[in-house]
Order: C-alpha cells, then sequence, then structure tokens
C-alpha cells in the first residue's frame, strides 16, 4: 500500500491529547502525518518522519481534522427565505414552518432530492466538513421518510429517522394516529434505512409521553437515540435523553441546574446549534455553563431551509466562541472530537494512529483563525479517507 507524507504542517491540530502539547487539541508544531490507503498511520514532527513513496508539501499551513457535523436535515425541497425575512422583521420562530418544507419535500422527486443533498454536501467538503450525520423528517409518509432515508444512505452512514419532526396538517385532529404511525408502519419501513431515531420534543412538537413511546419503539428495532431538546423552552428533552442513554441532546438552549447535573454524569453530548441561534434570533445556549460542569459538548449546523440554512462549521466555530463562551481550542475539539462523540464514532474527529484520514488544511498559520477570521475562505484543501475531495 502506498504511504504518503504530509509536512510543511506549521501547526497540527490532533484532537489526541496524548500527543504533542498535551491540551485536549494535542498540538504538534512543525508537524507531519503519514497516510496509508484510508487511514492514518503516523504522527509527529517532521523531522522525525519515516521515508514514505510519496510527500506532499503544505507549505507551513495549520491542520485541524475534518470537522464532524453530527446534526443535519440535508434531505429536503424548496426553501424558507420569506420565513427568515419575517423573522428578522420581529416574528418568533415556533417551528411551524416546517410544513412548508414538507409539502415541497413531499412534491420533489428522487433526483431532486438526491441533487439538492449532493450538491450541499460537496459545499460542506469544501469547509472542511467530512463527516455528517442527515435525518428525515421531511417526508411525515411511509414513502416519504423511506424515501428520504435512501438518498441519505447514499452520502453517510450516519443517518437518523425523525418521523416525530412535527405532527403532518392530514393528522392535526387525530395526534395518537400519528404516533402509532410513527411507531408501527414507518418506523418498520424506516429502521432498515437508519442508525438513530430522533424526536422534537419540544413545544408544538412532541409530549413526553409521545417522545418516551417513539424512542421505545425505536430501541426495540435496534436503533440508538438522539433528541432534540430544550430548544423553544424548558421541557423533558434533557431528561429523556438521560433516561435512554441517548448519544446526544442537541439545542439545549433552555437548561436548569438539574438538566446540567444529570448530563454531567451521564455520556449524552449536549450539541449546540448556534446557526440555528444566530438565524431565528433565539437566545444562545451556554456551552461555558456546561463545560465547566463537566458536561461533554458537540457543535453542528443544524442545516435545514428553515432555521439554519447553514453549512460552514467554521462559521458555527466562531458563533460558538463569541455566543455560547467556548474557547478557540474549544470550539475547535467540539466541532471535530465533541462531534465523533456525539455519533459514538472513534475513528473519526481526530488525527491518530488508526483513524480515517479526514482533515482540513487552512490557509493560515494556526487553529485560532477558524473563530478570529469569520466568514473567510480559510479552508485550502479538504482530505476524506485518505483523499483530497
Amino acid at each position: 500500500m502506498t504511504a504518503t507524507l504530509i509536512t510543511g504542517i506549521c501547526e497540527l491540530s490532533t484532537c489526541d491529547p496524548s500527543q504533542g502539547d498535551g491540551s485536549p487539541l494535542g498540538i504538534v508544531r512543525d508537524a507531519a502525518v503519514v497516510v496509508a490507503g484510508e487511514r492514518v498511520v503516523w504522527v509527529g514532527e517532521a523531522l522525525a518522519a519515516p521515508a514514505t513513496d510519496d510527500c506532499i508539501d503544505l507549505g507551513g499551513k495549520a491542520v485541524v481534522p475534518g470537522f464532524v457535523d453530527s446534526h443535519t436535515h440535508l434531505v429536503f425541497a424548496g426553501d424558507r427565505a420569506a420565513e427568515f425575512d419575517a423573522r428578522m422583521g420581529g416574528e418568533p420562530y415556533t417551528g411551524g414552518g416546517i410544513s412548508t418544507t414538507v409539502a415541497a419535500t413531499r412534491a420533489a422527486s428522487r433526483e431532486e432530492l438526491r441533487a439538492h443533498t449532493r450538491s450541499l454536501v460537496a459545499e460542506m467538503r469544501t469547509l472542511g466538513t467530512t463527516t455528517v450525520e442527515i435525518k428525515s423528517g421531511y417526508g411525515l409518509t411511509v414513502a416519504d421518510e423511506a424515501r428520504i432515508l435512501e438518498v441519505a444512505r447514499e452520502f453517510t452512514d450516519e443517518t437518523t429517522f425523525l418521523g416525530a419532526h412535527v405532527v403532518p396538517a392530514e393528522y392535526a385532529d387525530d395526534r395518537a394516529a400519528y404516533v402509532d404511525l410513527v411507531c408501527g408502519e414507518m418506523l418498520r419501513a424506516c429502521a432498515p434505512r437508519a442508525h438513530w431515531i430522533d424526536v422534537f420534543c419540544d413545544t408544538g412538537a412532541f409530549d413526553e409521553a409521545e417522545t418516551r413511546r417513539v424512542l421505545s419503539a425505536g430501541v426495540a428495532m435496534g436503533l440508538g437515540v438522539r433528541l432534540h431538546g430544550n430548544q423553544l423552552e424548558h421541557g423533558p428533552g434533557v431528561r429523556l435523553a438521560v433516561e435512554f442513554s441517548a448519544a446526544s441532546v442537541d439545542h439545549c438552549t433552555h437548561l436548569t441546574d438539574d438538566d446540567v447535573a444529570a448530563l454531567a454524569a451521564s455520556d449524552v453530548v449536549a450539541t449546540l446549534l448556534p446557526g440555528s441561534d444566530f438565524s431565528t434570533r433565539a437566545p444562545y445556549a451556554n456551552g461555558r455553563r456546561l463545560l465547566d460542569a463537566g458536561v461533554t459538548v458537540a457543535i453542528a449546523t443544524d442545516c435545514n431551509p428553515g432555521s439554519s440554512y447553514v453549512t460552514s462549521m467554521p462559521l458555527c466555530i466562531a458563533l460558538a466562541v463569541r455566543e455560547t463562551g467556548l474557547t478557540p481550542a474549544e470550539a475547535l475539539y467540539a466541532a471535530t472530537r465533541g462531534g465523533a462523540k456525539a455519533l459514538r464514532r472513534d475513528d473519526v474527529g481526530h488525527l491518530a494512529v488508526g483513524a480515517y484520514a479526514d482533515f482540513a488544511v487552512l490557509d493560515a498559520p494556526s487553529h485560532l483563525h477558524l473563530a478570529y477570521r469569520p466568514g473567510s475562505a480559510l479552508v485550502a484543501q479538504s482530505w476524506r479517507r485518505g483523499t483530497r475531495t
């Protein structure tokens, strides 16, 4: 197998504290990485690098692990720009606009959905994202939810069944019947195409009893648990996430001290979605409070057409630093290793021997520039599975 030396790295953030300076980022200066096939086979100072078949000199650029975007809704049709305009004019976000996207998505062909998803994933790649999770939730019929997951599986193994996104209009007068559908026929059709199950547990979506029922049905089908929780107001989301040993609970805007303590005592990752808070003019989650309590934190884009039409993890890193209280180092870790933990993955989100060779080359001397220069085109190269994309 051909080995390639990636050298000329002025600052390598490995997100492995056993390496380099011993910090959570495991920074190695004047570094190199050796890639063979899809994996990292050596990491260290360039002067100690082994001989290889090929060599690529980055000329003094910084390298970080590829971003792990652990919360997206990429398979959809249409947009909700008018809704965004209304919010910027003062209308609050309620989640009610989801029905607009449901109608557009149901009307779109499979090829239209595939082409749009492909374009979003390609855009994410140019911005350094190498692992992405994709949810359903814009079909809300058995056939449409299954179709969305089939499209999502073409782009990632990290697919999530979100039939419990909102109650569709045709079931407005019979919520119980829709929950029956989600837990029965829809779940049976979607489980073979999904790795995870998720519920939007919040005001205007699904209550505690409904959420518990859906999650229980998903677990019985062998799916891992994720949860939208505590976005619009305080509710049972965090408590249920801990009860079900969820991989992550996402949004985490409205938390009590008991919620924070419960997360700190569990393995549940708190995933912050600052792009959503930005796009809805909502309060930002308090990342500083969570980290200080010992909670594992991730950052994701929540890319969707209504509340966060954002594909840029670098932007979310900058927002997390400016608005949620994270340091630049903490935000980078949350966007890489934190996202991997939110997906219960140990092969992505860091650069160590045996991990996938997924990394972003920055047109900058340091990871600090991700937060320091928001909106700049800092990702010069994106590598996934040992290949430049």
